[in-house]
């Protein structure tokens, strides 16, 4: 990873003082591994803001090959579920983002479906991407791909070796099926 982790964290009908706690826990985490760490706060109050309390944070991670891995938590909403406390929130943010730089791969966890939805709707020319493990809603989504567009995926696991580090990875390669927008009008 290279040495910049950015982060925004905001927050919306709350006291300001939250965004120092939320940015000092994640801080708390994160300076054990990299001490370039820019979290900006943004903090919104008044009749701008609308009408329900929260706060959040998301984290952005670059590797050294220019690949953004990314993790995001927001606090539940009033009234709905357990209240969350914003140095919980730092920490577990700053955890997920941890996790995601150890499974690696070239798109996050959050994002794995999407680059195998836009592999599906490519080119009818072979393409390929490497993943850190799958998550689970990526294996119901490629089983919905197998039945929508009737497309399968090779799938490869590249064991962590000497070179590589965290997780196991996973090279996913596929044919496209050319889709093209039958609404784009001809010149």
């Amino acid at each position: 990873m290279t040495p910049l982790t950015l982060g925004c964290r905001y927050s919306v009908r709350v006291s300001p003082q939250m965004a120092n706690r939320i940015v000092d826990s994640a801080r708390s985490i994160l300076n054990k591994f990299i001490p370039d760490i820019y979290i900006y706060t943004d903090h919104m109050k008044g009749i701008n803001s609308g009408k329900s309390p929260g706060f959040g944070l998301s984290l952005v991670a670059e590797t050294t090959n220019g690949t953004f891995l990314s993790a995001e938590l927001t606090s539940n909403p009033q009234g709905q579920g357990a209240a969350v406390l914003p140095e919980d929130l730092g920490r577990n943010c700053a955890k997920l983002l941890l996790e995601e730089i150890y499974r690696g791969g070239c798109v996050d966890s959050t994002n794995q479906s999407l680059a195998l939805l836009f592999m599906t709707l490519g080119q009818q020319d072979v393409s390929k991407v490497l993943l850190g493990p799958l998550s689970p809603y990526t294996i119901e989504f490629l089983r919905h791909l197998k039945s929508f567009f009737q497309i399968m995926f090779k799938i490869e696991t590249k064991p962590c070796g000497e070179e590589r580090k965290g997780g196991d990875k996973v090279l996913m390669t596929c044919v496209g099926i050319g889709f093209s927008n039958l609404s784009k009008t001809l010149k």
